[in-house]
């Protein structure tokens, strides 16, 4: 790290299921409540799983104009009220910001889903006209079709002028997007950086999607306790939404303007295992590498992190792979670090998990408190490690991993150090 310009976050903007806002976030995680529950979004009762974790969200009751509503789809409107958010925390305001040297880097796995979902079907007249009529469609469509709006939605609202750039890679968008933002602090083509992801994916096609695969749960008689990674009763993945936006900050940067610090992001790295789609190598071993390289990066050694944010997802497939990277990347320190899914309680939201946890991470150190595991009281055999359930745990939170795992074979790991860790201002 020596001569390496450092990155630490100074804002952090969360829009969740269970609560919009950082705070109301962290108190649902902590908490070990789940806000999975039957769909509300739409009529669900033909799909085999009708469970989901929606955001209570209204965009004019949080800041949001009629016209901005009307013009940006769901998955835009989470990310922009998530980057006030983050902005405001930060203690900058936009005329602070030097905007050639501000950037944005937004993740997403599906994009403007809903809203290309709820056109075609104005436009089709719900599918029974196969020329359709473009004269039914928003003016707007343009932008539900290139993902490249929701960087631009975010960029707007700031002035940012520097690099602008989505990053969609499945589910670990939200871990890339962010350490896709720090390289650009790194390399000295940003000083702040607005990094994080957004994802609204509960619309039918999406829901149909996974129920083709058996990806998700079908749990439907008791949506609370739905999500259950690492129970040797779970039978799949709770469909979430949400976002999370962080300012990113170069370290000195923040220092010199004695900026509140709650973590530096020390080490990234991702990997692909070139290998299924839906599929996964048992030994778990791309996810260490990821890891094994995420820790070099930082100069951590796997005794030293406090706790592991796993990507705990719900699925037999996923909850094995990832004990097995684990072990394989933090040998006999896998057995002594708490590990914890808050996909238990907030669902899957795809891309924009991955950033989401990286809010819980950074909180974690914050208060030195690990979120538990909600729904775990029957663990697998196969996976063995300290998976938290049920309860949080107050200790000391130094060094987090985070790790993630999506969709044709994408593997990535983040960790994130105290801010005072190595000299940096808190």
């Amino acid at each position: 790290m020596v001569g390496q310009r450092r990155v630490v976050i100074t804002g952090i903007g969360v829009v969740a299921p269970g609560g919009i806002g950082r705070d109301s976030f962290w108190e649902l995680i902590t908490s070990g409540r789940s806000a999975t529950r039957t769909i509300s979004a739409f009529d669900a009762s033909a799909f085999r799983s009708r469970v989901a974790a929606e955001a209570d969200f209204d965009p004019l009751a949080h800041g949001l104009t009629p016209r901005q509503s009307r013009r940006m789809d769901r998955v835009a409107q989470f990310a922009v009220v998530s980057a006030r958010e983050a902005l405001a925390d930060s203690g900058l305001t936009v005329d602070e910001l030097p905007p050639e040297r501000t950037s944005v880097t937004i993740g997403s796995a599906v994009g403007c889903t809903t809203s290309l979902e709820r056109e075609y079907a104005v436009v089709s007249d719900s599918g029974r006209s196969w020329l359709v009529d473009h004269e039914y469609a928003v003016p707007h469509l343009y932008d539900y079709l290139v993902p490249s709006s929701l960087a631009r939605e975010v960029a707007w609202e700031v002035g940012a002028e520097g690099p602008a750039a989505v990053v969609s890679t499945g589910c670990t968008s939200g871990i890339d997007a962010v350490g896709h933002g720090c390289e650009l602090i790194r390399e000295g083509s940003a000083d702040v950086v607005l990094a994080g992801a957004s994802d609204a994916p509960i619309s039918p096609i999406t829901v149909a999607c996974f129920d083709a695969i058996k990806a998700t749960t079908p749990y439907n008689d008791d949506p609370e306790h739905a999500s259950r990674p690492f129970d040797n009763t779970r039978k799949g993945f709770v469909l979430g939404e949400g976002a999370a936006v962080f300012v990113l900050e170069e370290a000195g940067r923040a220092a010199a303007r004695a900026a509140h610090c709650y973590a530096e992001i020390s080490g990234f790295a991702s990997r692909c295992n070139a290998f299924h789609m839906t599929g996964l190598r048992p030994d778990g071993r791309e996810m260490a590498e990821a890891i094994g390289a995420a820790l070099a990066e930082a100069r951590v050694d796997g005794g030293d992190i406090d706790y592991v944010n796993a990507h705990g997802s719900g699925t037999k497939q996923n909850d094995r792979h990832e004990t097995a990277a684990m072990k394989r990347a933090l040998r006999s320190h896998a057995y002594e670090i708490p590990v914890s899914s808050i996909k238990s309680m907030v669902g899957h939201s795809l891309g924009a998990i991955g950033s989401i946890e990286i809010a819980a991470c950074a909180l974690a150190i914050e208060h030195d408190v690990v979120p538990p595991t909600a729904n775990l009281h029957e663990p697998d055999p196969d996976c063995d490690l300290d998976y938290t359930p049920l309860t949080a745990r107050e200790l000391p939170v130094s060094s987090v991993l985070t790790v993630g795992s999506g969709f044709g074979g994408f593997q990535s790991a983040m960790v994130l150090t105290e801010a005072a860790r190595g000299g940096l201002a808190a």
